[in-house]
């Protein structure tokens, strides 16, 4: 985790670097590539999140020292606001979901001295949550609040909730159901969405893409996607990460398909096998 969150790091000092304002670049609720760097909102939100997950068990597990909670907190915090005023929502929502989980599971595997704890750490991460929410909505005038709610710079409600997407995954569905069987063939759905769209648009969504390109098969190769770290956890409870990679691989490719290596990357780290063990104590040899 250490080793896939320092990158995340470099990544969040270069978009300082390179906006080191965010207030001066912000005029509505679109996603904002000032902020996200000159490069996609979309993916550069999406790693972020994943940071903001990595320095969150750090934070909460292995921070042992004040140093190590004062370093670990600082880099969350800077992470979770450089995130959120990508303005691009997918990547913070899924950071969210994949933190709620490793807490569910760290709460039901934890005994009732470790659930004690919890009432802190959630009190810690709520008031952290608070501050940069409300430092964010500060620095961007407010719009960022608008753009969680799905409203514009003046305050209308937005009649697309996807920003545009629905209209691909409606075109993705169609294409399925005139071929449900073969699909439309891999990589073909981008051009023959013209005849629904009227211009090519690269799908967001990996599962509607799996369905046109692949119809049933499409299924298929989804079933066996969902089902198989559900499977394997049977025999893998001390997988403490394993809900939370799948949820993360899940969410990502919903709103991001797979524009990026981390969904795959880090869907294969729910399948690993974890096994836990405490160090004996050396034992003293005598001749």
């Amino acid at each position: 985790m250490v080793a896939l969150g320092l990158p995340v790091v470099t990544t969040t000092v270069y978009l300082f670097l390179y906006n080191p304002s965010v207030k001066d670049v912000i005029t509505g609720t679109q996603s904002n590539f000032e902020t996200s760097g000159g490069f996609g909102p979309n993916q550069v939100s999406t790693i972020l999140g994943l940071g903001m997950f990595v320095f969150f068990t750090q934070f909460i597990l292995f921070s042992k020292s004040k140093r190590a909670i004062l370093l670990n907190g600082f880099l969350l915090v800077f992470i979770t606001y450089r995130g959120i005023v990508t303005f691009s929502r997918g990547g913070i929502i899924t950071a969210v979901g994949m933190i709620v989980c490793l807490l569910f599971l760290l709460y039901r595997n934890s005994n009732a001295r470790g659930r004690g704890k919890f009432i802190l750490i959630f009190v810690v991460t709520a008031l952290m949550g608070l501050g940069i929410w409300t430092y964010s909505s500060i620095q961007t005038s407010g719009l960022i609040e608008k753009r969680y709610a799905n409203k514009d710079a003046r305050g209308r409600e937005k009649k697309d909730r996807l920003g545009g997407r629905e209209e691909i995954m409606d075109a993705e569905i169609k294409l399925f159901l005139d071929d449900p069987i073969l699909g439309v063939g891999a990589g073909l759905s981008k051009s023959r969405r013209l005849e629904y769209l009227k211009e090519e648009a690269a799908s967001h969504n990996e599962i509607t893409r799996m369905l046109s390109e692949h119809g049933i098969f499409g299924i298929f190769g989804l079933l066996i996607l969902f089902i198989t770290p559900f499977v394997l956890y049977i025999n893998n409870r001390q997988h403490l990460y394993f809900l939370s990679c799948v949820v993360f691989w899940l969410l990502t490719i919903n709103h991001a398909a797979m524009r990026i290596a981390a969904p795959a990357f880090i869907y294969a780290l729910s399948l690993l096998s974890v096994k836990i063990k405490i160090p004996e104590k050396a034992e003293n040899l005598v001749d």
